[in-house]
C-alpha cells in the first residue's frame, strides 16, 4: 500500500484518456471556455468552504476573504487561477481530476467525437476541468484541503497519466487553503496571456461570480476585474430604480431606459432567479430571419448561453437574466434543447412575462403603449404560434379601427352594434389605403367598428380561427358578409335603395366578359357607394395572405370573387346592354384590383379602354364610376 508521503504516477481512467485525446488533438473554436471552466470550478470550491463553514466556523477563523486571483506570466508562459476554497486533499485530486464518475459518459465521448465543435459539450459531465488542456500542454495543480495540514501537488501532461505528490515547502507555503492550477500554455495560446483578454473572458463569461476574481498583471497590484454582483439574486428591497437602470444598460448593452423591469425568484420543485426588462425603443435586430432571443442563461452565476431560447421567438425583444439553481453547470447546446427543467422554466417565465404585460396594460397604460408601438408587431407573432396563450394575447393586442387608435378587444366589444355577432377586420399595406376601402362602406353606414391591420403578420395571425369573448374575428375581404340586421345610422343611406339593374342578367354579362379571371361574381352587401369590390372565397386564404405568400413563392394566388353593387350607374350601364359591356365589365374588376393594392394584368390595356370610356363619356353621365 503506498504512503501519503511518496510520490506516484497514476493512469487516467480510460474515459479520461479519450477525452484529452481529443482535446489535444482536436481544435475547437470556444478554446475561451476553458477560463470560464476554472473560474466556476473556484466559485464551487469557495461555495463549498463556505457550506462546510456554518458547520465548522474554524475552517474560516483566519478570516481572509473569499477570493479568486488569475496570475499570467509571460516570461514563464504560465497563467495560474487560485482560489482559497474548500481545497482537496490526495484522494480528493484523484477522484477529482484522474476519473470521471458520471454515467453516460461513453455517450458523451461519442456525441463529442462527432460534433463539429465539442467545447459546447465540454462540461456536461463533470470535466470542465480538462478544458485546459486545449490550451495547456502541461498543468499543475496544487491544493491544501481547509483544515488539514498536507499540501498536495497534482501533474499532468496529457493522456500518460499524472502525478501524485506533497508539494515541495516552496509551493506549500503560499497555500494556506484552497487550490492553485497553473496551465503551462502551448506556444498557439499564449494570447491568453494578455491582460485585455483574460479581462474579456471574465467579462463575458464570469462577470456575476459573487465572490471577487483578482488579476494581478506582471506589473502593479492585483485589480478586481468582475463586478461581483449578481444583482438579480439580490431582493428587490434593496434596489433602486438607478440600479434596475444600470443593470439594463450593463446586460442589454443598451443605451435607452427599460419600459418593463420583471425581478423575482421561484422557488419550489426548482429554483431560479429572474431579472428581465422590456425596452422602451426598438433594437435593430427585432426582424432578423432567426429570431434569436436575448435572455441569458446563468448557472450558479455563471454565464453558460444567450441563445438558449428561454422565452419563445415572440418574445425575443425582452433582455435579461435567468439563473438556475438546479441546472448542471455547461449544460450542452444539444440538451438546452431538450432539457425538460428548461421547458418547465420557459413556460413558467413565459407566463410571468405575459401576466407582467397585462398588469402594465392596466396600471400603466402609457407605458405600456410605448412597448405595443415598439414590439406590438412581434407579440402579435404568439397569436398564431402560441395557442395555449392565444386568448391572452388577443387581449393584450393594441389596434388602429375605424373608431380610433390602440383600441383593445375589450373595447370593441364593449361597442358591439345590435345584432352584431362577429368583429370585424381588413388587412392591408396602410392605414390610409384601408380607410379608403370600398370593403368598409356598408359596415361604416351602420357605424360597425373594423380593426385596420397593417402589419404584415397580420395577414397570418388572422388566418387561424380566432374568437374573443365568444365572437369570431371577420375578415371583411373573406367569404360572404351580411350586415342586414344591424341598423343603419341614417335610414337616407343608399344601400336601402332599390338595385338599378336586373341582378341576374347583370351578373351573367359580367361573368361572361371577365371569363376565367375571377371565381364568381355576385351582387355585394358590402358596398353603398363604389362599383365593386375583390373578395376571397370563405373556405380560402384572405386575399391579403395570398398576396404576401406569392410574393415569396410560396403559393398559388386563387380568383377572387368580384362583388358588384347592384346600385351603381356604372353597373346598370352594363345591364342596358351597350356596346361597351364588357369594357365596362373588365373595368370594374381592375378598378378593384387597384382599390386592393394591386396593379391590373394589362395597365396599357386597362388605360386605354379607361381613356376610351371617358372620351366617349358613356357612364360618367349616370353618376361616378367608382
Amino acid at each position: 500500500m503506498t504512503t501519503d508521503t511518496i510520490a506516484e504516477h497514476k493512469p487516467f481512467q480510460a474515459e479520461v484518456a479519450e477525452l484529452l485525446n481529443l482535446m489535444v488533438h482536436s481544435v475547437y473554436s470556444e478554446t475561451d471556455i476553458f477560463l470560464r471552466e476554472l473560474i466556476s470550478n473556484a466559485s464551487d470550491a469557495l461555495d463549498r468552504l463556505r457550506y462546510e463553514a456554518i458547520a465548522n466556523p474554524d475552517l474560516t477563523a483566519d478570516g481572509e476573504l473569499p477570493k479568486i486571483r488569475i496570475v499570467p506570466d509571460k516570461k514563464a508562459g504560465t497563467l495560474a487561477v487560485i482560489d482559497n476554497g474548500i481545497g482537496m486533499d490526495r484522494q480528493e485530486l484523484i477522484d477529482n481530476l484522474g476519473t470521471i464518475a458520471r454515467s453516460g459518459t461513453k455517450s458523451f465521448l461519442s456525441r463529442l467525437t462527432e460534433a463539429k465543435d465539442g467545447a459546447g459539450l465540454i462540461g456536461q459531465f463533470g470535466v470542465g476541468f480538462y478544458a485546459a488542456f486545449m490550451v495547456a500542454d502541461r498543468i499543475v495543480v496544487t491544493s491544501r484541503r481547509a483544515g488539514a495540514a498536507e499540501v498536495w501537488t497534482w501533474t499532468s501532461s496529457g493522456g500518460n497519466g499524472f502525478d501524485i505528490a506533497p508539494a515541495t515547502d516552496e509551493d506549500a507555503k503560499p497555500i494556506t487553503r484552497g487550490t492553485e492550477i497553473v496551465l503551462h500554455l502551448k506556444p498557439d495560446a499564449q494570447k491568453y496571456l494578455e491582460v485585455y483578454e483574460i479581462e474579456r473572458i471574465v467579462g463575458a463569461y464570469s462577470d456575476n461570480i459573487q465572490f471577487p476574481i483578482e488579476l494581478k498583471p506582471e506589473e502593479g497590484e492585483p485589480r478586481q476585474i468582475n463586478s461581483a454582483s449578481a444583482l438579480w439574486q439580490r431582493p428587490k428591497s434593496e434596489l433602486t430604480a438607478e440600479d434596475y437602470k444600470q443593470a439594463y444598460r450593463s446586460i442589454a448593452g443598451a443605451f435607452d431606459e427599460p419600459a418593463m423591469t420583471l425581478h423575482y425568484r421561484a422557488e419550489g420543485r426548482q429554483s431560479y432567479a429572474v431579472l428581465l426588462f422590456a425596452p422602451s425603443t426598438k433594437p435593430f435586430d427585432l426582424f432578423e430571419p432567426n429570431r434569436k432571443g436575448h435572455v441569458k442563461l446563468y448557472v450558479r452565476r455563471v454565464f453558460i448561453a444567450d441563445d438558449a431560447d428561454l422565452l419563445p421567438g415572440y418574445l425575443r425583444f425582452i433582455r435579461g437574466v435567468i439563473d438556475s439553481e438546479d441546472l448542471p453547470l455547461n449544460i450542452s447546446r444539444e440538451m438546452l434543447q431538450n432539457n425538460p427543467q428548461l421547458v418547465q422554466i420557459r413556460k413558467a417565465v413565459t407566463g410571468r412575462v405575459i401576466g407582467e404585460l397585462e398588469s402594465l396594460s392596466e396600471k400603466e397604460p402609457e407605458t405600456f403603449a410605448k412597448i405595443w408601438d415598439a414590439f406590438g408587431p412581434v407579440i402579435k407573432e404568439g397569436i398564431w404560434e402560441d395557442f395555449e396563450r392565444r386568448e391572452k394575447l388577443l387581449a393584450l393586442s393594441r389596434f388602429s379601427t375605424t373608431a380610433g387608435e390602440k383600441r383593445s378587444l375589450k373595447q370593441y366589444a364593449e361597442s358591439l352594434k345590435p345584432n352584431q355577432t362577429e368583429i370585424y377586420y381588413l388587412v392591408g399595406d396602410s392605414i390610409e389605403r384601408l380607410k379608403s376601402n370600398p370593403k368598409l362602406e356598408s359596415a361604416n353606414a351602420r357605424g360597425i367598428e373594423v380593426l385596420l391591420l397593417t402589419d404584415p403578420v397580420d395577414a397570418f395571425w388572422t388566418s387561424a380561427p380566432l374568437d374573443f369573448g365568444g365572437k369570431p374575428l371577420k375578415s371583411l375581404s373573406q367569404g360572404d358578409v351580411d350586415f342586414g340586421l344591424v341598423p343603419l345610422l341614417d335610414d337616407k343611406v343608399g344601400d336601402n335603395e332599390k338595385p338599378a339593374a336586373d341582378e341576374a342578367a347583370t351578373i351573367a354579362v359580367i361573368k361572361d366578359a371577365l371569363g376565367e379571371r375571377v371565381s364568381d361574381v355576385r351582387a355585394s352587401q358590402r358596398l353603398t357607394t363604389s362599383a365593386s369590390c375583390l373578395v376571397a372565397e370563405g373556405a380560402g386564404r384572405d386575399r391579403a395572405l395570398e398576396r404576401l405568400l406569392a410574393q415569396q413563392n410560396r403559393g398559388a394566388v386563387t380568383k377572387p370573387i368580384l362583388e358588384i353593387n347592384m346600385r351603381h350607374p356604372l353597373v346598370a350601364a352594363i345591364a342596358g346592354g351597350k356596346d361597351e359591356a364588357r369594357d365596362l365589365s373588365l373595368l370594374l374588376f381592375e378598378q378593384a384590383q387597384i382599390l386592393d393594392g394591386e396593379l391590373p394584368e394589362d395597365p396599357a390595356a386597362f388605360a386605354n379602354r379607361l381613356n376610351q370610356l371617358v372620351l366617349r363619356g358613356l357612364p360618367l353621365k349616370g353618376g361616378e364610376t367608382g
